[in-house]
């Protein structure tokens, strides 16, 4: 028997409304004269595609983060990414917490909407990890990337800024640089590149996995669905996309050619992890091969893993849908996955949000065109990189028109909180149905489990 949720606000609409809320006071913050480096403050237009591209965690931008912005400028930048990559509800909450240590139901339901907390009675405990984690992830990447800045002739003050900059940058998921070229300069640099990658995948693959994982992590077998596909998914796209990339740029002159055997291979994972959504570049795009720039068109409209800092379709829908057509080739009735039953619910979801993904993608693809003299590939390019909030780009954005830019401007703010959350808004309704699972056992969507033996398993993230 279902049960239908309280009368109250759409939490997503809720959470819309706050993101919104939060560009607006980012965009009169970039506009004061204090924020830019030349005489007067940001025009309107160009101060709300910045706090846009931050807020929502993307990194593409129409003037350079380095030279135009102030450090007041690129502090606001900074901090509009930080609060961007926690979560407008999950802060509000956690400050909530934090004075009244009591949370009501349509508070958490809010912050649920964002986390994608298994159930509500979770909320206190992992909105306090969310950030804690954040925070400590960070702070170890800053001081990695700060001692190398450091060490490479930046001065202390200077480094340890770059250091913190890039850091949260990174984990975040926001291709934001405080260098001219981004990290074209760092193409065969270790030690920037690892650390930044690394910081993206903790950042891409989701909360909810790395507190599973801390639970059970030396017991594999008891992992739920979510945790194994997120895992495996994540893995393959890295391992495959670092191989095609490599291929495919391996004798480019304009990229990856120069470079020496282990530099190229270094460069090929450095791009194929960036499109999972985070934005820096260690290549220029705009030398990219077709078949190159086509695979990386593909890894950032996946994007990451849900209630991560990661945008795109997210791994999980993804996997569904390709479990789905596997069940399909093979005459199956059920799609399952590490022999659990995928609930048809979880079906639907991954075909709503792959459904409007495409469509956004491709109007928005078609109104750059429209307005611009760009092809196809960039435009297409540029869409994806804004609605799966990467930051990528083949170097076109500030070249489009105050029409382009207003798309951009739509496309990041629906990949942040729109298309991608279209999971959590169809499935609202259903929020505590029972889903049958193997065994006659059933398992709540977003509930609790009504019994301890329904595998949390059953239970997908889209």
């Amino acid at each position: 028997m279902s049960r239908k949720l309280p009368s109250a606000a759409d939490p997503s609409k809720t959470v819309a409304y706050g993101f919104a809320a939060a560009i607006l006071v980012g965009t009169a913050l970039l506009m004061l004269p204090i924020s830019t480096t030349g005489r007067g403050g940001a025009p309107f237009l160009t101060s709300l595609f910045t706090s846009t591209s931050a807020i929502c965690v993307t990194g593409l931008t129409v003037v350079p983060t380095d030279t135009y912005w102030t450090q007041f400028g690129q502090t606001m930048i900074m901090l509009m990414i930080q609060v961007g990559g926690i979560g407008i509800m999950t802060g509000a909450s956690l400050l909530f917490l934090t004075i009244s240590r009591r949370m009501g139901l349509q508070r958490r339901l809010n912050a649920q909407a964002e986390t994608k907390a298994l159930n509500l009675g979770d909320l206190r405990r992992v909105l306090f990890g969310v950030v804690v984690f954040s925070m400590l992830a960070e702070a170890v990447v800053a001081l990695v990337l700060a001692i190398r800045f450091w060490a490479g002739g930046a001065g202390f003050g200077a480094g340890l800024w770059q250091g913190v900059f890039h850091s949260i940058a990174a984990f975040n998921n926001a291709g934001f640089s405080l260098f001219k070229d981004n990290l074209v300069g760092y193409v065969t640099d270790p030690t920037v590149s690892i650390a930044i990658a690394v910081a993206v995948i903790a950042g891409g693959i989701g909360f909810p996995v790395w507190l599973e994982l801390r639970r059970q992590f030396k017991r594999p077998s008891r992992w739920s669905m979510h945790v194994k596909i997120t895992l495996a998914t994540t893995a393959a796209l890295i391992v495959s996309g670092t191989i095609a990339l490599t291929a495919t740029e391996w004798n480019n002159s304009e990229t990856l050619g120069p470079l020496s055997g282990p530099g190229k291979i270094l460069a090929g994972f450095f791009a194929a992890v960036m499109p999972r959504t985070a934005g820096f570049n260690s290549i220029d795009y705009a030398h990219v091969e077709p078949e190159g720039t086509l695979v990386t068109d593909m890894l950032m409209f996946v994007g990451g893993g849900s209630a991560s800092t990661a945008g795109g379709i997210k791994v999980t829908t993804f996997a569904v849908l390709a479990m789905m057509a596997w069940a399909e080739m093979r005459g199956r009735t059920d799609v399952q996955a590490f022999r659990r039953r995928v609930p048809g619910v979880a079906q639907r979801q991954a075909l709503a949000v792959a459904f409007a993904a495409v469509n956004l993608v491709v109007l928005g693809a078609l109104g750059l065109m429209a307005t611009s003299s760009y092809d196809l590939s960039q435009t297409l390019f540029e869409a994806i990189s804004a609605f799966a909030t990467v930051g990528l780009s083949t170097g076109i954005t500030a070249g489009l028109s105050d029409t382009g830019h207003v798309i951009l401007i739509g496309l990041m703010f629906l990949g942040r909180g729109g298309s991608s959350d279209a999971g959590g808004r169809t499935g609202s309704a259903r929020a505590c149905a029972a889903i049958p699972v193997p065994g006659g056992k059933a398992t709540r969507w977003l509930g609790k489990k009504s019994s301890s033996s329904a595998s949390a398993g059953s239970v997908v993230r889209l």
